[in-house]
């Protein structure tokens, strides 16, 4: 506004010497030369020559004739107003408050004001209009009302007015009134419908992506509502979302609810639930395939790791070994015979060959334990420190994604937990940490392996439960389950799933009847159990307590036994894990 104000008065500063011929020959004129008490400057108003107004509590003289504008008061523009010295600026009295402010009419859109009249010293020069606390308009002189248009229909506002005088003083506000717009005839009051199929798209460690079939509304859905709990989370156009910003672990509820133009809602929708992943869980899908790779020759097919099927995500080499020059160290080479079986496969093949997996997003990590294996943890130190090194180092030298527990023999939880977190802090966020208890690890929630998965479930990629050599065992409902069926894999995953996340469970069965010594169960079998856990459909008798469609997917032993059957638990299994909600 300065900048403005300034440009008018170098504007009559130019024309100063017309100026002063049009006052002189005005001066002449003798119906003009007589003055008169305009009272306060106001804009809009015609002056003549001589005429005086009072402003800011001073008196000034015109000293040419003009209609007066906003930006043109008296102290602003010296070309047409002159200072009458000991004119005034004795005022200081504000104006007494407007009274009786009232709504005198509303539409859908405007609310008409009226209020009685101010009294003053010297003499009301306006009013100012106020709605809350915001300035909306002005009047001058003696109006006493207001109109306030561009409004909502519907809404409900407050108004206050104050008075000011030509000296600028300002009376306190009105008394309060509110008023309300007028309802459209013929608005829009109905809903939308309910967005239906909620279904969970993607998870990852702080992201939940969901997706839903679009409502339907007789004028037209403007957007949805997405709800984390009963906290909204976001506001989008479309059917798709990914909430973000989620801690890792932790289970989360979302609901749908759609609106549309005039703020009608529908009801929310079924609420899906979702588990945010590890910080080990990496790039990996949300359901996955894990296979073990030996690095030993026993009766099934020898293979390089080059030659592991893409359909395995985690790729498990079996096993480390028990440094016993080292109480807690670990480590791990090609055994010789296989080395010769497959052509003089050395440790520097293996290295390129895992290499090249990690390239097309496989993760391959390294075992430590196995039917006959061990790690010697049974002390603290320096037992701990001489298993973090060695395991850090071999999987530097290897280039691995992490480790995989498969202590059948027992363990010390503490000291493993420990030695755990202590390599997964060297490596960060990508570390992949898997486990594989037997099925009577799981029986009970005071286990070994339920302490540990405590102990490290912010870390856990996926415990793969080995459902086989086992005999009958114990499922949910307290019924004892021959192994080989769909039922023992969904009774026994289902009382496991009270302690295990299900984005952290996974079934582990063997690949052909040759890998294990019972419990194994035709790859189509597998299919159907996973699809009861997920979606509650295609169980046997047994019928989960819930639907858990985040269960984290199937392991198998092994990736070498499953070549014996040209893949064929690979093929089969990984196609329903790619179809899983």
């Amino acid at each position: 506004m300065r900048k403005l104000f300034m440009g008018r008065v170098k504007g009559f500063r130019r024309a100063l010497p017309l100026m002063i011929i049009l006052v002189v020959f005005v001066g002449l004129l003798p119906s003009m030369a007589s003055a008169a008490d305009r009272g306060a400057w106001a804009p809009n108003v015609s002056y003549a020559v001589n005429d005086t107004v009072t402003y800011g509590g001073n008196t000034y003289k015109d000293i040419q004739a003009h209609t007066s504008l906003i930006g043109w008061e008296p102290p602003i523009v010296p070309a047409l107003w002159q200072l009458v010295p000991g004119g005034g600026g004795s005022d200081t009295q504000a104006p007494s408050a407007p009274s009786n402010l009232q709504a005198t009419g509303t539409t859908t859109s405007s609310i008409t004001l009226a209020w009685n009249a101010s009294s003053d010293n010297v003499g009301v020069t306006g009013y100012d209009v106020y709605r809350g606390s915001t300035l909306v308009g002005n009047v001058l002189g003696s109006t006493l009302s207001y109109t306030n248009t561009g409004l909502n229909a519907n809404t409900t506002y407050m108004y206050q007015v104050k008075a000011k005088d030509a000296a600028g003083n300002v009376s306190a506000y009105s008394n309060q009134v509110s008023a309300t717009t007028d309802v459209v005839i013929g608005v829009d009051t109905q809903a939308p419908t309910v967005p239906t199929n909620v279904t969970v798209s993607e998870i990852t460690t702080s992201s939940v992506s969901l997706s839903w079939t679009a409502s339907t509304d007789n004028v037209g859905v403007t957007g949805y509502n997405v709800y984390k709990g009963t906290t909204l989370a976001q506001v989008v156009t479309g059917t798709t979302v990914t909430v973000t910003g989620l801690a890792v672990s932790t289970p989360y509820s979302f609901t749908i609810v759609a609106t549309d133009a005039v703020g009608n809602v529908s009801p929310a929708s079924v609420a899906v639930t979702a588990t945010t992943h590890t910080a080990g869980s990496g790039q990996l899908p949300k359901h996955i395939l894990t296979g073990y790779w030996h690095n030993f020759i026993n009766g099934s097919s020898n293979l390089k790791v080059s030659d592991i099927p893409s359909q395995y995500d985690i790729i498990v080499l079996s096993f480390a070994d028990m440094d016993l020059t080292k109480p807690g160290g670990v480590t791990f080479n090609i055994d010789s015979s296989l080395s010769a079986a497959l052509g003089g496969y050395t440790n520097a093949n293996l290295i390129s060959d895992i290499q090249a997996k990690r390239a097309q997003g496989k993760k391959v990590i390294l075992s430590i334990g196995g039917e006959m294996g061990n790690v010697n943890l049974g002390s603290a130190s320096p037992n701990v420190s001489n298993f973090v090194t060695s395991m850090s180092g071999l999987i530097t030298q290897y280039g691995l994604d992490g480790i995989d527990i498969d202590l059948e023999s027992g363990m010390n939880v503490a000291n493993l937990t420990s030695a755990v977190r202590q390599v997964q802090q060297q490596f960060g966020s990508g570390f992949i940490l898997t486990m594989a208890p037997q099925t009577i690890d799981m029986q009970y929630q005071t286990s070994s392996y339920i302490q540990l998965y405590n102990n490290l479930k912010d870390i856990t990629t996926v415990v793969n439960v080995q459902y086989y050599n086992s005999g009958c065992m114990l499922g949910r409902d307290g019924q004892c389950y021959s192994q080989g069926t769909i039922n023992f894999l969904t009774a026994l995953s289902d009382l496991t799933l009270q302690w295990i996340a299900p984005s952290q469970l996974g079934l582990g069965v063997p690949a052909v009847s040759s890998a294990a010594g019972g419990g194994y169960i035709a790859p189509s079998v597998v299919n159907n159990a996973l699809n009861c856990l997920a979606t509650g459909s295609g169980c046997g008798s047994y019928k989960p307590v819930a639907k858990y469609p985040d269960i984290r997917g199937a392991m198998t032993w092994s990736i070498n036994w499953d070549k014996t059957s040209n893949y064929n638990f690979a093929n089969t299994v990984k196609p329903i894990l790619v179809t899983l909600p």
